[in-house]
């Protein structure tokens, strides 16, 4: 049963959410999906990764990211090598418009991060930010309880 408290809560989390997704839909011009962005963010924070690894860190199956992996390389996005070693290895790495739609992303958030700075005080901000914490662990807990 649905409180008007759980009602309004849910109404506003949907706001925000379509507003944080237009917004990110502007600067996604090659309209990459979320899993394709996680594969560009992993590489973009680990470096150059095999396939394997990728899906390991991910979670997802190996197929899954050689599929993502396809499409992101099609888009030129990523490179893939031959390893030093096993040639047989495929190395992916970051091209320079893979890192370009990343700073893109990063430029984005930190504008919408300034834009929510003028509109809530220091006190609001530390608490958004625990309160979007603390909502962003539950449901990535819930998450994983669920597969």
């Amino acid at each position: 049963m649905q409180t008007d408290q759980t009602g309004g809560l849910e109404n506003a989390l949907s706001h925000l959410q379509c507003v944080l997704v237009a917004r990110r839909a502007r600067i996604n011009p090659e309209q990459i999906t979320w899993a394709q962005y996680d594969v560009l963010e992993i590489l973009r924070i680990r470096g150059p990764l095999m396939p394997s690894a990728i899906s390991e860190a991910l979670g997802m199956s190996r197929s899954a990211a050689s599929k993502i992996l396809r499409v992101l390389k099609d888009k030129h996005l990523i490179e893939q090598t031959a390893g030093k070693e096993d040639r047989r290895e495929q190395i992916t790495s970051l091209t320079r418009s893979g890192r370009e739609l990343l700073d893109r992303a990063a430029e984005s958030r930190r504008e919408a991060a300034e834009l929510a700075a003028e509109v809530l005080t220091p006190g609001e901000q530390s608490i958004f930010a625990e309160l979007c914490e603390k909502v962003a662990a539950a449901l990535s807990d819930s998450h994983l309880k669920s597969v």
